[in-house]
């Protein structure tokens, strides 16, 4: 656990006239994945963000384990209080739940409260020196051509990248054998290296190679071209008609009542969209987006049906 909380109240100190309001909570935001990372990142930067906006003293704490299913079951053990919330990605509600079915441990639709979206990564599609082209249309004529060799590295199996390339392989009548790697660094090592031909993963984590000519990126998997990369196409634009993002969702523990739901759905929409916010995020390749609780229930049960096809058509059985 990383505690922020006396240095936000030090802060918090000065803004309500040198002390600490006699009515600031200490509120806790659980992040299910390693500190240092993309969602690491977010939660402190919306950390900052809320205690100045509220004086309350804001804690994250990072519980990584089981891909985010660690940090699920805290939050699902948590008081409805509002003070304790997690900050987490779509896969656990949408690609898990599809992936060990009943053996997942919770019901993604009823076990947790939607608060709200915050924030995407786009995923994006690279081709790295063992192919010889600059576009998406180059790689399908060379897989088509190669057909022995044609695979594809993700950060790791049974995550969207793995089955989204399940989706690519089929769209393009390829088979594609996928290669998993723990985490996508060492996965943009091999394709630079020539040791693989493609790679689906994080946008802004593959963009400085693509910028210093290392790989190219030849799609991004979002509904609209990157404002990252415009010059690369969708994927839809390439003929493969399917969107796949990692979406940064805020959920609290069942049985919140609505007024609390509203109240940190609107303070937590005001910390991710001002100025400060969008500037420092912009900065590494996070796209701010938003919704209301009402919205983000509707988006989990359709991304959970959307994930179903692909992890189905995979084979791919969680332990």
């Amino acid at each position: 656990m990383i505690k922020i909380g006396l240095t936000l109240a030090v802060a918090a100190a000065s803004i309500i006239g040198g002390t600490v309001s006699a009515t600031a909570q200490e509120r806790r935001i659980l992040v299910g994945l390693a500190a240092g990372g993309s969602n690491d990142l977010i939660a402190r930067e919306l950390a900052e963000r809320l205690r100045a906006q509220t004086g309350d003293t804001y804690i994250v704490e990072n519980k990584p384990g089981a891909a985010q299913r660690i940090a699920l079951g805290e939050i699902r053990r948590a008081a409805p209080d509002g003070r304790t919330i997690i900050l987490a990605t779509n896969s656990p509600f949408a690609v898990l739940p599809n992936v060990y079915g009943d053996k997942v441990g919770y019901d993604p639709l009823k076990d947790f409260t939607p608060i709200g979206r915050i924030a995407k990564f786009e995923m994006g599609v690279a081709i790295g020196p063992k192919v010889n082209g600059n576009s998406f249309a180059d790689f399908v004529t060379w897989a088509k051509a190669n057909r022995a060799d044609a695979s594809y590295g993700t950060p790791g199996a049974g995550t969207g990248p793995h089955f989204l390339g399940v989706t690519i392989g089929q769209k393009i009548g390829v088979p594609l054998t996928h290669v998993p790697y723990r985490g996508g660094a060492p996965a943009i090592t091999d394709l630079v290296g020539g040791h693989l031909p493609m790679l689906i993963n994080s946008l802004p984590d593959m963009l400085p190679h693509h910028q210093g000519g290392k790989l190219k990126i030849i799609g991004v998997a979002s509904a609209e071209r990157s404002p990252l990369l415009k010059e690369a196409q969708t994927l839809k634009e390439a003929g493969v008609d399917f969107v796949a993002e990692t979406n940064i969702d805020i959920y609290g523990p069942p049985g919140m009542a609505p007024d609390v739901v509203k109240k940190l759905n609107e303070q937590i929409t005001a910390a991710m969209t001002s100025a400060e916010t969008r500037a420092k995020l912009s900065s590494y390749g996070v796209v701010i987006v938003t919704s209301t609780p009402e919205q983000l229930a509707r988006i989990a049960v359709d991304e959970l049906k959307m994930w179903e096809g692909p992890v189905k058509a995979s084979g791919y059985q969680g332990d």
